[in-house]
């Protein structure tokens, strides 16, 4: 058997209809679309969310929750992050990029307590939690917010 030998089973291909072809095809003149309306025009019919009408549902259910538009967004670095990679000396967002923990230079970086941290590191970010500074500290390390 060869490729080009390869064919679909028997009845599992059909055809596509093809309307607008002329009287004789039988889906000629308004090709299937009846006669005039909203549907028969090129560009017609409805939206899928469309009700008839009816109070849509996006304006029937309640409004709820709120977004701050002044949100900061941090990139999140744990200190098992920076022990795994066996990093020493001073770790900057730079550093963090280059070791694939942070994705963004532009976005500000808030290291995080968990986990355990043995070498004595210098880690500059913008943001710091409480136990992050504890623990670096605590390892013989310095903190310094960007």
């Amino acid at each position: 058997m060869n490729l080009n030998e390869l064919r679909y089973a028997s009845g599992a291909v059909k055809k596509s209809k093809r309307v607008g072809r002329g009287p004789g095809s039988g889906h000629g003149k308004t090709a299937c679309r009846g006669h005039k309306g909203q549907n028969a025009r090129s560009g017609g019919g409805v939206k899928p969310w469309f009700e008839g009408g009816q109070m849509p549902l996006q304006r029937r259910v309640p409004k709820r929750g709120f977004t701050n538009i002044f949100r900061k967004k941090y990139q999140i670095v744990n200190l098992s992050d920076i022990s795994r990679r066996r990093w020493e000396g001073e770790l900057t967002p730079l550093r963090l990029k280059e070791l694939g923990l942070i994705t963004n230079l532009l976005l500000p970086v808030k290291v995080l307590g968990d986990g355990k941290l043995e070498t004595a590191l210098t880690i500059k970010a913008n943001a710091f939690s409480k136990a992050a500074v504890e623990k670096i500290q605590q390892a013989g390390g310095k903190v310094e917010v960007i």
